[in-house]
């Protein structure tokens, strides 16, 4: 049942939403049990009824026949012939001609209902016929020409049998009703119980913000559910623990430039204060030059963090990437602030791929800042586009600088983490996580490696294909 459904329950029926579901699962199967115990009911009465109807028939069939076939069908002995010769003192019996007189066995007084039916069989037009009138069943069988014989008897038996089947059938059918209500509660109590559990786990986190998993059991759509609860979890869990982690290393490392700025900001006002001792030039100039660097760091700093929070743009506009054209913008861009002291050799072809353009330019420009901040002056910088197979390009970036120790080539990637040889470098330590990122939201992957010019080499794993999309 869709969302609107239940609303649109909910405005017809607002009783409806005090009731717990479990004892709308009771009242549901009390409903449909009381549904299938009236269809089974009246279906059980009505074949028991037609095969007492159809036993008395026969019956009664049978012994009209034999009568209309014995000397008692003759006019003058039919009305010295007891009825009690028939096996039953209830039977009525008499002659119907196709004049319309009847003659009766033992008068009129006791002669059995007639009708037009009769008539018809005594004139030819059908051989027998079966009704109930005035509390008996009675037959007509054909008797020779012009006549029929008309037997009744007595339905009282019968009419006992069916008024008692009448009433016990909605006694044993109310007593299903009743044991299904409690069945269906049993089950629902039983059923539900996973919900609940999950709706306590809900409460509990609502409550205490604590991410305790489930326990599972069973392997049907409500432990599949659980399990999914408890991913759900788990993936929250992952989630503040990132989050926490993103403060704490953006509070470390937001101290030490902060500091540093304010150190040079509070000796600069100091120094225009009336009656300071004066500072020289060349110190300001060098305080001014180190505030404005500072202020530079954190401006990155604060961009690359602002960049790392968001586990993926919500804005971004996906489509088709020429990421030949991409590379050449970060190339363009980096070659600028490299200036003549940085070569590049550069091997691109071509490949598109489904994705966000401004992701994918600020990953290979971080990955060629890194190449060029560790390349020494006249050093060259390698950037090659590798096709692995029809759907996989891998984007390689050596530069020629001092490398990466094996035991922080896993760590690279990681957000703030710096090598003890780079501590001194500048940087945020986020430009190669952003990278991370980025492979990661394009279905990719990055690693770190020994270049064969004895640099590092940082590869790039994306998707796609060498033609146009």
């Amino acid at each position: 049942m869709t969302e609107v459904d239940q609303s649109t329950l909910a405005g017809r029926y607002p009783r409806l939403d005090r009731v717990s579901l479990r004892a709308r699962i009771g009242i549901l199967a009390a409903a449909v049990a009381a549904a299938v115990v009236v269809l089974v009911s009246l279906a059980a009465f009505l074949i028991v009824r037609e095969s007492i109807l159809q036993t008395l028939d026969d019956n009664l069939s049978q012994r009209a026949t034999a009568a209309a076939q014995s000397e008692l069908a003759k006019p003058e002995l039919l009305a010295s012939v007891p009825t009690e010769v028939f096996g039953a003192g209830d039977i009525r019996l008499a002659l119907v001609y196709a004049s319309g007189f009847a003659q009766s066995a033992e008068g009129a007084a006791s002669a059995p209902p007639l009708s037009d039916e009769e008539l018809s069989v005594a004139r030819g037009e059908s051989e027998e016929s079966f009704r109930t009138a005035a509390g008996y069943r009675v037959v007509a069988v054909q008797a020779g020409a012009g006549r029929a014989l008309v037997i009744a008897q007595k339905m009282d038996s019968t009419q006992a049998v069916l008024s008692q089947l009448a009433t016990a059938l909605p006694v044993i059918g109310g007593i299903g009703v009743v044991l299904a209500g409690f069945a269906g509660v049993a089950v629902a109590r039983a059923g539900l119980r996973p919900v609940q559990r999950l709706t306590a786990a809900t409460e509990r986190v609502t409550a205490t913000g604590e991410l305790t998993p489930i326990r599972v059991s069973g392997s049907d759509e409500l432990a599949r559910l659980t399990q999914s609860f408890n991913e759900m979890l788990g993936g929250l869990a992952a989630s503040q623990e990132q989050q926490r982690r993103l403060v704490a290393d953006a509070g470390h490392e937001l101290r030490t430039p902060l500091t540093s700025l304010r150190t040079n900001l509070e000796l600069l006002a100091a120094a225009e204060k009336p009656g300071a001792p004066i500072l020289p030039r060349e110190d300001r100039e060098e305080m001014l030059t180190d505030v404005r660097a500072q202020v530079e760091e954190l401006t990155q700093l604060i961009g690359d963090l602002t960049e790392l929070a968001r586990d993926d743009a919500p804005n971004a506009q996906r489509g088709p990437v020429e990421l030949v054209d991409v590379v050449e913008r970060a190339l363009e861009r980096v070659r600028r602030r490299a200036g003549p002291d940085v070569g590049f050799d550069v091997t691109l072809v071509p490949w598109t791929l489904v994705g966000e353009a401004p992701a994918l330019e600020r990953a290979v420009l971080n990955l060629l800042d890194n190449a060029v901040k560790w390349s020494p002056p006249g050093g060259h910088v390698r950037l090659r586009m590798v096709p692995i197979d029809e759907w996989t390009v891998v984007i390689e970036v050596a530069d020629s600088g001092p490398g990466i120790d094996e035991a922080d080539r896993p760590h690279v990637f990681d957000r703030f983490y710096r090598a003890d040889t780079s501590r001194t470098m500048p940087g945020s330590g986020l430009g190669l996580a952003i990278v991370r990122q980025v492979a990661v939201r394009h279905g990719g992957a990055v690693w770190a490696d020994k270049a064969p010019e004895g640099g590092a080499l940082l590869s790039l794993r994306l998707p796609g294909r060498p033609d146009p999309l």
